[in-house]
C-alpha cells in the first residue's frame, strides 16, 4: 500500500489547484508546456505541494501558485491579472491529471515529468479527458516503466529530438559509443570526463544527469 502525502479529502482540491495553474501559464501567461515543465523541476513549491503542505494544496487559488513558481525562476508577472476560466482547457485537464497520478503514485513531480513530459500528457487529452482516471493512471504507468528501462543518455537525446547520428555530430562523440551507453554495454559512469562533458553540452544538461 503507497504512503501519500495528503489525504484524499485534499484531493480534488489539490487537483484543481493544478489545473489551474496549468492553464494560467499557458493559456493567461503563454508559457508553453515545455517552458512550464522546465520551471516545475527549478521549484521549490512544487516539492511543498508534492510533500502535501496545506498552503500549497488547498491554500491558494492555481493563479497564485504559478506567481510564486515563476518568481522562483525569475518570471515577473506583475503586469498580468488572474483568469481562471469556467470552460475547463487541454491544459486545465493535464494539470488536474498529472495532480491525481503524482498522489496516486507517490512518485515526485521531477521523476514522473523526466519520464513523460507536459506535453505527453495534454496530448493524452482528447483520447482519455471523458475517461474514468483509473484508464490514464493505468496508460501512464506503462509509459513510465517504459521510459525507465532507457538510459538517461537516451531519454534526454530523445527530449531534444536528437538521433544517436545527430548526438554524435553535435558531440564530437563516436557513434558506436553513444550506441553501446544507451545498449548499457558500456558504463557511461567509467568514462572519462571529456566525454561526459560533451555530451552534457550538446544535451544541454548537468554531467551528473547522464549517469546511471
Amino acid at each position: 500500500m503507497e504512503i501519500r502525502a495528503y489525504s484524499y479529502d485534499y484531493l480534488r482540491l489539490s487537483q484543481r489547484i493544478m489545473g489551474d495553474t496549468v492553464d494560467f501559464a499557458v493559456n493567461t501567461c503563454g508559457f508553453t508546456l515545455e517552458e512550464l515543465q522546465k520551471m516545475f523541476l527549478n521549484s521549490k513549491v512544487v516539492i511543498q505541494f508534492q510533500n502535501g503542505n496545506c498552503k500549497y494544496i488547498a491554500g491558494v487559488t492555481g493563479c497564485e501558485l504559478f506567481r510564486m513558481i515563476a518568481c522562483e525562476n525569475g518570471h515577473d508577472l506583475s503586469g498580468i491579472s488572474d483568469i481562471m476560466y469556467l470552460d475547463k482547457s487541454k491544459e486545465y485537464w493535464c494539470g488536474f491529471s498529472l495532480a491525481f497520478y503524482q498522489w496516486y503514485s507517490a512518485y515526485s513531480f521531477s521523476h514522473i515529468l523526466n519520464a513523460i513530459s507536459l506535453i505527453q500528457i495534454a496530448d493524452l487529452y482528447y483520447k482519455y479527458h471523458e475517461m474514468d482516471i483509473m484508464q490514464f493512471v493505468d496508460h501512464i504507468d506503462s509509459l513510465y516503466e517504459e521510459e525507465q528501462k532507457k538510459t538517461r543518455l537516451k531519454r534526454l537525446r530523445e527530449y531534444h529530438n536528437l538521433s544517436q547520428s545527430g548526438l554524435a555530430k553535435q558531440s564530437g562523440v563516436a557513434l558506436r559509443q553513444i550506441q553501446l551507453f544507451e545498449q548499457r554495454n558500456r558504463d557511461i559512469n567509467k568514462t572519462q570526463a571529456d566525454t561526459l562533458f560533451r555530451l552534457s553540452e550538446a544535451l544541454h544538461c548537468d554531467m551528473k544527469d547522464l549517469l546511471e
